[in-house]
This record gives structure tokens, C-alpha cells and sequence, in this order.
């Protein structure tokens, strides 16, 4: 169960006109704090990820299922189910005795999957993926959403970032 502030800052950034999945990161947010703080494990990144965008989709984020060819089968089919359950007017919550199992099950898993260092390996395998020029689109379009300010804010934090590694 997602925790209310959370899917009330899904639904602000959906208020807002932003994207279904920057919405759901919200709940990918949630998840990857959960792993940290302790409160269970995730196998990799990709599963703490894969959480949050469920929850996200249970809890009535428009956020389609991934095409064919994107993940498995099994997978799209349970992105589907929950996509529909998050649709639909009935609520429904999970048995108890299945929510058990799951965390206990998710205890077992390792919590340095959510360090800093494994998220930044996995986005940089997932931009490797994409391509040059769908990697220079998404810039341009930060730097054209960021504004003046955030420019400079984000040229400072660059400025620090190259002071820190000639140290090191």
C-alpha cells in the first residue's frame, strides 16, 4: 500500500499536465526508499523499479502496460491486470495472507540493490539502450523545461561535480 503523500504528489504532477510516468516515479521514488530504509529487499534495481510502477498502476496512474518486445510476456500480462485494476471504479485490495507472503519473500532480498552506485549502473544500461540521438532529444528538452534558473542551478552543480573529481 502506497503511502497517501505519496499518491497525493502523483496526482498534483498529473493535475499539473505532466507525463503518466513521471507520476509513477513518485511511487518508484517510494519503493527504492523502502528498500533503503530497510523495510524489505529488492533482487536489482530493475525489480525495486518494477514495485513502484506496479503500485503506481494499481493506484490509478494512467501508465500503460510496455509493448510487446519491451518485457516478458509474464510481465505485461501483470502490467495489464494491474493497469485495469487501477482503471476500474472497484477498489479491492489484496488478501492479507498474500500480502504476508510477499513481503516475506521481499525480506530476503538484498538492500544494496537501491544504493546510489546500482541505480546509476542501471540508468546508464537503460540510456545505452536508447540510442544516441533519443538521449540528445531528452536533453534538449530538459533544457528547454529547466528554465533560466534552472540552468544556472544545474551549471553550478557541474561546476562542483568537475572540482570534486580533479581532487580525487
Amino acid at each position: 500500500m502506497p503511502n497517501r503523500s505519496t499518491t497525493q504528489r502523483a496526482k498534483k504532477d498529473l493535475r499539473e499536465g505532466k507525463s503518466p510516468s513521471t507520476a509513477a516515479g513518485e511511487f518508484v521514488h517510494e519503493e527504492i526508499e523502502h528498500v533503503r530504509k530497510g523495510k524489505h529487499g529488492a533482487r536489482s534495481p530493475r525489480q525495486a523499479i518494477a514495485i513502484g510502477l506496479s503500485k503506481a498502476r494499481r493506484a490509478g496512474v494512467p501508465l500503460p502496460p510496455p509493448r510487446a518486445g519491451k518485457t516478458s510476456t509474464e510481465a505485461r500480462k501483470k502490467a495489464s491486470r494491474d493497469y485495469e485494476r487501477g482503471q476500474s471504479a472497484a477498489g479491492g485490495s489484496r488478501s492479507s495472507r498474500v500480502s504476508r507472503a510477499r513481503e516475506r519473500v521481499l525480506e530476503q532480498e538484498p538492500h544494496d540493490s537501491a544504493s546510489p552506485r546500482a541505480l546509476s549502473a542501471q540508468t546508464r544500461r537503460a540510456a545505452q539502450k536508447r540510442g544516441r540521438e533519443s538521449r540528445h532529444e531528452a536533453a534538449q528538452k530538459a533544457v528547454e523545461t529547466k528554465g533560466a534558473r534552472g540552468r544556472a542551478s544545474a551549471a553550478r552543480k557541474a561546476a562542483r561535480t568537475r572540482g570534486a573529481k580533479k581532487v580525487a
